[in-house]
């Protein structure tokens, strides 16, 4: 479980291939407190830590995470937003986010706000999922990329952010554009209420 309150970037030193799933090899600044079978999120994908040498660790992402998720798009180099499991003795900065990311959207506008920046991201509307509690509300939350973020001016398939520069500077929004695929979490407590009302 994770608060999408981000702690710092990651950087990826290393990508291998195994068959359909794929070994990352990033280091960061708490490498030396990570112990192997640990939770880390990494880009909102909650991932285990399998292997832990010379400054840097490594997890696996297997098939049906890379086809959810940005993952795959990852290159040596590339910075990747990293929070380690929530501590159950402290205050709830973010929102309840639990690792697993439900899809990809596709950043398709940036505009300035005035010293913050709104980012436009849309995603593919499916009428089923949307039933299941696959959307965004009106200062609802949401997860891109493991940020734990407000809805603003939402629609069946899109939705905006505002990003202070704070949260810009300290996690990979920086590096976002139009045409970046980013990865989402939709609020769980949206998909509880969705599928209670199924039942009714």
């Amino acid at each position: 479980m994770f608060s999408g309150i981000i702690e710092e970037f990651a950087t990826v030193v290393d990508i291998r291939h195994d068959k359909d799933n794929i070994h990352f090899t990033l280091t960061c600044s708490f490498v030396n407190e990570l112990s192997i079978d640990q939770s880390v999120s990494h880009n909102g994908v909650c991932l285990t830590v399998v292997e832990i040498k010379d400054n840097t660790y490594v997890v696996t992402a297997m098939r049906e995470t890379l086809e959810r998720s940005n993952l795959g798009l990852l290159k040596v180099g590339d910075k990747v937003n990293v929070e380690r499991s929530m501590l159950m003795n402290g205050r709830l900065d973010g929102h309840i986010v639990q690792g697993h990311v439900d899809m990809t959207a596709t950043c398709i506008a940036m505009e300035d706000a005035a010293g913050s920046t709104y980012f436009t991201f849309q995603y593919p509307y499916d009428r089923e999922m949307a039933k299941r509690g696959y959307f965004t509300v009106d200062k609802g939350s949401v997860t891109v990329n493991g940020v734990s973020l407000t809805v603003c001016n939402p629609t069946d398939d899109t939705f905006q952010v505002a990003i202070i520069p704070y949260t810009f500077e300290h996690t990979n929004f920086c590096d976002i554009q139009v045409g970046t695929v980013v990865n989402i979490e939709f609020d769980i407590l949206g998909k509880y209420i969705a599928r209670l009302q199924s039942l009714v």
